[in-house]
């Protein structure tokens, strides 16, 4: 019996260790022809599920398992080829022309097909190969080639002009003003995204203004740092507020709720445990796109000290691992890794998305920073692809204690919506990378912000005094709303706050005795009596603010709050800080014309920005006043366009 236990136990170790013999093998396949690198060659493991493609440098990078023999090269056009594996990890590939005569072209793109009978051509037509017809120039075409042995054939060609923009966002109404007597306390999550506003800087760049459910105004203003005293105790987070006059209705009053998490040096954090999750498909492709990945990533490696451990996962048409769990000590081996990814095939965001979750619970560190890091456009079109079913997915993953950060790349197929859920559902963030710029402020300039949470299901209540208050109103955050019982429900999510983060929150206030088009009465009710509220008179506080947080590692939450003063200060006397997070509140509300805009105008904006600039060490706030003036330009021209109709 104990002959057999050992048996058992040695079959095991040898399984388990031939499991983690994996092997990754790299090269570049060329036409045989001319020496041309060939994108979009399918690369099979023979005997295994894996496989890639090459990127549009012909390059690619596949893992195998010590079991594999061969590798399979196929793609339409040429003549596939088997190459059996040494011992070599580089291998180069030189595929010859397919002579194969063309019978029946399907070309399957965007637009409307034409087809065309006639006589099968004589000796006077020539008769085309498939690769001289595309000749590699049609990546992702789906081609047939059968005889039909008749006299007729049919040809059909749908042509595929450009597909225009399918980039896709979660539409969501504003909120509105209310009334405290009946809704005394407002209610939600915080968010430290800050996708929207280089999202939108990406497309006023580009000389064309946001769509309109593309802005997100919590996110623009917390795309900038304030600043804000650290916490002077044991806490993680602090709280402070600001209250002055709102710019674009002076009547109004503006009060600002800030938070500021508590700074840690860089060698106190807690060792990491990343997945780097990279979508690898076709849609991938492009210079803004894989490549820029590939830049971001590289980036964050140079910040990862020796007791922090990368894993890479790839998914296209499938997922794979690409990298078990490695050392950050080896940073050279987990750049070649990057280095030698390329784009192609279709997109199983889900299996990636699975598979990665697994990778990080298989490495998991207790009490460490354990978080999944995906770099994709959303454009997910295999499996499970809807905005509900990555929540879904999500919802069920994340009690594993692994975080989900999500960084955005592309155009023109974006899909933000996705790319939202999946970060506000993970317990992380979501940045959107437009250039390498901005890649460097989410993981050089803003390490530990992103990526090392001191403080989540983080959330803010406020509640406000009708003696003081005639109606208030949330900017922004309307995808962060919760019911007022959501918040001492500790079962219920809130945002997370990263090391040295700050977070703003502004409220509109329309106070008491104030005549305003906002506030309107209703009829009185039929069928029940509205018992009026006693208000403390007296009292000058305008409101009162209670947050919630619990530590990293902890399930229950501690709350803190601080009352408002009604003390008006002038607007010019308030911090730069404030006057500047009022100006991006305004160009929010402009570039969505919001209905709540008011007398808000762009040179007001501008002007106020220019004063509240500060130090600026960064140029961000420089490139915000530029960012506005475009913008107002646009706004010019749209609007003459538009009296010209």
């Amino acid at each position: 019996m104990k002959r057999n236990i050992y048996l058992i136990m040695l079959f095991l170790s040898l399984a388990g260790f031939r499991n983690s013999s994996n092997r990754n093998i790299t090269g570049t396949v060329y036409s045989k022809e001319d020496n041309r690198p060939l994108s979009h060659v399918n690369i099979f493991a023979e005997g295994s599920t894996v496989q890639t493609s090459t990127d549009q440098n012909g390059r690619y990078s596949i893992s195998v398992a010590e079991g594999v023999k061969s590798l399979r090269f196929s793609v339409i056009g040429y003549q596939q080829q088997v190459i059996k594996l040494g011992k070599t990890k580089k291998i180069d590939v030189w595929l010859k022309q397919s002579d194969q005569s063309l019978t029946e072209l399907v070309v399957t793109g965007y637009g409307s097909p034409l087809k065309r009978n006639y006589q099968q051509p004589g000796p006077q037509r020539e008769q085309l190969s498939v690769n001289q017809i595309l000749a590699g120039k049609v990546p992702g075409v789906i081609k047939s080639d059968r005889s039909r042995g008749t006299q007729l054939r049919e040809e059909v060609l749908i042509f595929p002009p450009y597909p225009g923009n399918t980039e896709s966002y979660k539409g969501f109404v504003e909120n509105a003003f209310l009334n405290p007597g009946s809704t005394p306390l407002s209610t939600f999550a915080i968010d430290v995204d800050a996708a929207s506003y280089s999202n939108a800087r990406r497309m006023i760049n580009r000389g064309t203004l946001p769509t309109k459910d593309a802005i997100r105004i919590e996110e623009m203003i917390n795309y900038f740092h304030y600043d804000m005293p650290a916490p002077p105790n044991e806490d993680p987070v602090a709280i402070h507020t600001e209250l002055s006059a709102a710019p674009w209705n002076t009547q109004h009053r503006l009060l600002r709720i800030g938070l500021k998490a508590k700074s840690v040096k860089t060698e106190k954090l807690p060792p990491s445990n990343f997945v780097f999750l990279i979508d690898v498909s076709g849609s991938m492709e492009g210079s803004n796109r894989l490549p820029l990945v590939k830049s971001s990533m590289k980036l964050l490696i140079d910040q990862l000290r020796d007791q922090d451990h990368v894993a890479i996962v790839t998914y296209a048409g499938a997922a794979g691992l690409q990298l078990p769990s490695t050392s950050a000590a080896q940073k050279m081996k987990i750049r070649d890794v990057i280095d030698n990814l390329g784009a192609g095939g279709s997109t199983a965001g889900a299996a990636g998305i699975r598979l990665a979750y697994q990778v990080a619970r298989q490495n998991f560190i207790k009490g460490g920073n354990n978080r999944i890091i995906l770099a994709s456009d959303g454009d997910f079109n295999v499996g499970a692809t809807s905005d509900q079913d990555m929540e879904s997915l999500i919802v069920n993953e994340r009690k594993s204690g692994v975080s989900l950060s999500v960084l955005g790349f592309g155009m023109g197929n974006y899909k933000d919506s996705k790319m939202e859920t999946l970060a506000d559902k993970g317990h992380g963030n979501y940045a959107y990378i437009d250039n390498i710029a901005e890649a460097r402020k989410a993981m050089v300039t803003e390490f530990g912000a992103t990526l090392f949470t001191v403080a989540k299901d983080v959330k803010i209540q406020v509640e406000f005094n009708p003696g003081k208050v005639q109606a208030y109103r949330l900017i922004g955050y309307e995808n962060r709303l919760m019911e007022k019982e959501d918040f001492n429900d500790d079962q219920k999510i809130g945002g997370d706050m990263g090391v040295g983060h700050t977070v703003t929150a502004l409220y509109e206030i329309i106070p008491a005795g104030v005549k305003d088009s906002y506030t309107t009465s209703v009829d009185p009710l039929k069928y029940q009596s509205v018992k009026e509220t006693k208000v403390k008179s007296g009292s000058q506080e305008m409101a009162t603010v209670k947050f919630r947080f619990k530590t990293p590692e902890g399930s229950k939450s501690k709350m803190t709050q601080v009352a408002v003063v009604d003390k008006n200060t002038a607007l010019s006397k308030t911090s730069a800080d404030f006057r500047f997070a009022t100006s991006v509140a305004e160009l929010g509300m402009l570039l969505r014309d919001s209905e709540y805009k008011q007398n808000a105008s762009f040179d007001n904006l501008i002007n106020r920005a220019k004063a509240a600039k500060g130090a600026d060490e960064e140029g961000y706030r420089a490139e915000f006043i530029n960012l506005a003036q475009s913008a107002k330009l646009l706004s010019n021209n749209s609007a003459s366009a538009g009296d010209t109709k």
